[in-house]
């Protein structure tokens, strides 16, 4: 059997494990790295055993698929020029940095019939696979993802660096059409916002608000699911998954009211809570590595023809959705009425004046 052979298009701090990991792969060689630095991509070939080319149109033509992890400004011009060759595309998340060139990728894999996948990576993390299995229909979620700036992704605000992990998400599980957007956002290291809070409410009824940060001193993502029979609480960076459901107690006993007012102790009642009256279930953490996961997807779904979990029309979609929280953010009213300060930069804009003043 022959191996399939594979590309990387950048090789930065995440791009050389992707690279990495598709050199350990079984079945797959990883035939050359483009990257326009010298001494990232030598570095790269070196240590991967593999050839370095510093412009990424020389992979035509000796490479199967291809991996983009470059800038997020750059996404468009590299993965329309593969697609347009017919070369099977994974690239990095978010899909574009403006709906626009979105739509231009998804349209040049749909024209030249040739497989696109997004790295919404948060898919295959297993405690989103754990939490999916034991969340009913949601009703309401709350999301929040928030880092330290890692000076990373510049190009590109929180909206689409963080959130657009969550928007994916959300989408996927609620499984219904966003009806309405509100955020607001603020700008503080200068370029992009920083800070982001949203609400999507869909057409099913479900509620989601969503926090993004990426100016926090410590690093975490979670989510709160909560159905009509269950709440799952996810934390994406331990992979535990905590559901909780009500018991038959609970159902279809005495209620723990009833107890309370007929005299029960209500130390007890406390300590029945959690066990007696709802049920706690706690997943097993996997060590499964998401990003291999990812990227042994896409081989698979190169060699076998199979439809991506996260492919085009699904990038697509987080991207319209997160284009309408981001015209939410720069039309907000801090003040509520368009003579004060408006939109992420607002702060600046204030201390703007005063100094010209």
């Amino acid at each position: 059997m022959s191996l399939l052979k594979l590309g990387v298009v950048g090789v930065g701090a995440l791009g050389r494990h992707h690279a990495r990991i598709l050199s350990e792969m079984d079945g797959v060689e990883l035939t050359a790295v483009a990257e326009t630095n010298p001494e990232l991509g030598k570095t790269a070939s070196e240590n991967l055993n593999t050839e370095w080319v510093e412009n990424y149109q020389d992979l035509i033509g000796k490479v199967d698929a291809v991996s983009i992890v470059v800038p997020t400004q750059f996404h468009h011009a590299v993965a329309t020029e593969f697609l347009n060759h017919q070369v099977p595309v994974m690239v990095e998340k978010p899909l574009a940095g403006n709906l626009k060139d979105a739509r231009g990728i998804v349209e040049a894999a749909e024209a030249n019939s040739t497989l696109l996948q997004v790295g919404h990576i948060e898919r295959f993390n297993p405690a989103t696979q754990s939490a999916w299995k034991l969340t009913g229909p949601p009703k309401y979620i709350r999301s929040e993802r928030v880092s330290p700036y890692s000076f990373r992704s510049i190009d590109i605000g929180v909206v689409h660096d963080l959130m657009i992990h969550d928007i994916d998400l959300i989408i996927d599980l609620v499984k219904s059409p966003v009806k309405n957007v509100e955020a607001f956002g603020l700008s503080v290291m200068g370029e992009n916002e920083d800070n982001a809070q949203a609400r999507l409410t869909f057409e099913n009824g479900c509620l989601a608000d969503l926090t993004a940060s990426r100016i926090n001193p410590t690093a975490h993502r979670t989510m709160m699911i909560w159905s009509l029979d269950s709440a799952v609480q996810v934390d994406f960076n331990s992979r535990e998954v905590v559901s909780y459901r009500p018991t038959e107690k609970l159902l279809y006993g005495t209620p723990p009211l009833d107890r309370f007012r007929s005299g029960v102790d209500v130390n007890e009642l406390k300590e029945e809570v959690f066990g007696s009256y709802l049920k706690v279930e706690t997943n097993e953490p996997s060590k499964q590595d998401a990003l291999t996961a990812e990227l042994q997807s896409f081989v698979d779904c190169v060699e076998k023809g199979e439809k991506p979990l996260a492919g085009g029309a699904e990038a697509l979609a987080a991207m319209e959705v997160a284009d309408r929280v981001l015209n939410c953010i720069a039309l907000h009213e801090w003040n509520g009425n368009a003579a004060g300060p408006v939109g992420p930069f607002a702060e600046i804009r204030v201390s703007d004046q005063k100094q010209a003043g």
